[in-house]
């Protein structure tokens, strides 16, 4: 096999996070009293949030203050009598608890026999550690890192450095990062000298920076080498 180690994203990789997304939207603003909420409000959500994890990439805001800023712009822009962070904490409870594993993924990572797997994910750690937990795929990874953990973002290259200190890798050649995002997952290999394999399943056009070693639109391809990675 051409790699050693393969480094997976997880949201919209490994796991459907936009159909956790709304549940556990959904499910904060019925708790809250508001049972049209995911109706009302998510469209405007996903229209703050979008910002805000841009700005988080880019260093303009913390993970740790992102928690509560979006819904804080949320409830100030539809005027709505709710706590924020409150709020926020609830909205992560639920979170976690959502499990939507992609299609074709089991298939996959069962496909790549003994190497070595990880997870470098900007989510939160205690969110993705149980949805994971949660999951057919406890006990598939040597590590789950999280950008709260390294104490950086894709594509920043020191979560990658704290990656490969961590795993004890120094062979970048030996090294593949798959992921669905071209502006963290791919410019962050591309950024730290690594392969990248863009997961790309609705077939966007590349319009970025970020130069994907390879591009695959199912799991299907990855599993049965119709890319080299074997």
């Amino acid at each position: 096999m051409k790699y050693d180690l393969f480094l997976f994203d997880l949201d919209d990789t490994l796991m459907d996070f936009k159909k956790s997304e709304i549940n556990a939207f959904s499910h904060s603003f019925e708790s809250n009293g508001y049972p049209n909420g995911l109706r009302d409000y998510r469209e405007s959500y996903r229209a703050i949030s979008s910002v805000l994890w841009n700005d988080l990439e880019h260093g303009r805001i913390t993970t740790e203050a992102l928690k509560t800023e979006r819904f804080k712009r949320l409830f100030e822009l539809h005027n709505l009598d709710l706590e924020a962070e409150k709020f926020g904490q609830t909205y992560l409870e639920y979170l976690g608890k959502e499990v939507h594993l992609i299609d074709g993924v089991t298939e996959m990572l069962s496909s790549l026999g003994s190497s070595r797997l990880a997870i470098v994910t900007n989510g939160f750690t205690d969110v993705q550690l149980s949805r994971i937990n949660r999951s057919i795929l406890k006990d598939t990874f040597e590590a789950i890192i999280t950008s709260e953990e390294a104490g950086s973002q894709k594509p920043h290259t020191d979560i990658f450095e704290y990656v490969f200190s961590r795993l004890g890798v120094t062979d970048k050649s030996r090294v593949l990062m798959i992921g669905d995002s071209l502006s963290s997952d791919i410019l962050g290999g591309n950024n730290f000298g690594i392969d990248t394999c863009w997961y790309n399943p609705q077939r966007n056009e590349n319009k970025s920076a970020a130069e994907p070693t390879y591009e695959i639109h199912s799991w299907n391809e990855f599993s049965f080498g119709k890319v080299s990675v074997f």
